[in-house]
């Protein structure tokens, strides 16, 4: 028996329109290579979509994809991951099962327990639970629960969620896979990492993405994969990799912004960067200029000058350096405070209307005489904010 273990495809994720189309090429790949290996089913273990009503030219290349699939005889079984999931239910997924294109594995909630209901394709048997928003699956995935008078079938068991075996420090929910039904093969989507490993000698495959799915995905993953597990009296994993763009990674640290635009060019121009993916990440704390000063209007007209398929940047981490005002002053001499802070804000933010801040301040500075009525006191600083505005208040 051989069948395919695809995940995370997220299709219809990326805004860009070109790396839009490479996560559905990917993804097409990926179809394509199954029909070649001639696999009898595929499993989609959740987030096929990038949420759960993707756009129409998106569901028509999925639909394509998956006629393709139906017309060579090789099942699919899927699950919702926590993008494609929606809480009312119904999402696109049921319209491809509708359409006899797929099956969606089925549970029942009984009191304390989930019973997952099997979807048997000759001695295999195949369970799954879906992902949720916000990993609200985690706290469920302790009730759920599978026949165990069918031990001597393969048993898969689809999950999307995170593990606790792949999640090390981070401060997320995760599951126990050893407190989950015993399985022949995990089958599991969400995390998108290189997580092939064996617990109690059975393969637990994290199986995404098909295409990485942001910019940090794309620095460090660099492209897609999927799986074919080929049971021949042993489980065979084959990890098949997606490699349709060369992703170029460059990092730049910049001290001064009014040369950055130039500096950046001039790394760029070492590199042979026709028809690959470019990602430029500017970190640093500038001691001159703004962020603002980088001209990325002219490092993206020279990229495309060049023939790059994509240029993507990231300055998450550049910013100004911020200016301390150091004031040396008696300890008689604080008012002074306000009138550098006032001058300060003054040359960074020229107006006219500058001229009231003193005159404002002093009138908003004084306090309610000995045995002065409220009433008289807010009408004499309303008189004196008049005159100062010369507008009536």
């Amino acid at each position: 028996m051989k069948f395919a273990h695809l995940a995370d495809c997220h299709l219809g994720s990326w805004r860009q329109p070109e790396l839009q189309e490479l996560n559905l090429e990917s993804f097409k790949v990926a179809i394509k290579a199954c029909i070649k290996e001639k696999v009898e089913f595929i499993l989609f273990s959740g987030d096929l979509f990038d949420s759960p009503f993707p756009a129409i030219e998106i569901l028509k290349e999925t639909f394509a994809e998956f006629r393709k699939l139906k017309d060579e005889g090789i099942k699919s079984y899927i699950i919702a991951g926590s993008h494609d999931y929606s809480v009312s239910g119904k999402t696109f997924l049921d319209v491809l099962e509708k359409a006899g294109f797929c099956e969606i594995c089925k549970y029942e909630e009984k009191q304390n327990e989930i019973i997952l209901k099997p979807i048997i394709y000759k001695s295999y048997y195949i369970y799954g639970y879906p992902g949720k928003k916000s990993g609200l699956e985690v706290q469920e995935l302790s009730k759920i629960k599978i026949n165990e008078s069918y031990q001597e079938n393969f048993r898969i068991l689809m999950l999307h969620t995170t593990i606790t075996e792949v999640k090390g420090n981070l401060p997320i929910e995760s599951v126990d896979l050893d407190k989950m039904p015993k399985a022949d093969y995990y089958a599991l989507g969400h995390i998108h990492v290189d997580f092939e490993q064996e617990i109690n000698n059975k393969p637990v495959i994290y199986g995404g993405p098909t295409f990485p799915n942001n910019f940090k995905e794309l620095e460090e993953i660099k492209q897609g994969s999927f799986y074919i597990i080929d049971v021949v009296g042993y489980t065979k994993i084959t990890k098949k990799e997606i490699n349709l763009k060369e992703v170029e990674s460059i990092k730049i640290e910049l001290e001064d912004a009014l040369t950055g635009t130039q500096k950046i060019i001039q790394e760029l121009e070492k590199r042979n960067l026709k028809d690959k993916i470019v990602l430029l990440r500017v970190s640093g704390n500038l001691k001159k200029g703004k962020v603002s000063d980088i001209k990325f209007q002219e490092i993206q007209e020279y990229l495309e000058k060049v023939g790059v398929y994509s240029f993507l940047k990231n300055t998450a981490k550049l910013e100004a350096e911020k200016q301390e005002i150091k004031i040396k002053l008696q300890a008689n001499e604080m008012e002074k405070v306000e009138e550098v802070l006032v001058e300060k804000y003054e040359k960074e933010n020229p107006s006219d209307l500058n001229e009231l801040i003193f005159p404002l301040m002093s009138v908003l500075n004084k306090e309610k005489q000995e045995g002065e009525k409220t009433a008289i006191f807010e009408s004499r600083l309303f008189s004196e904010l008049e005159k100062v505005l010369k507008m009536e208040l």
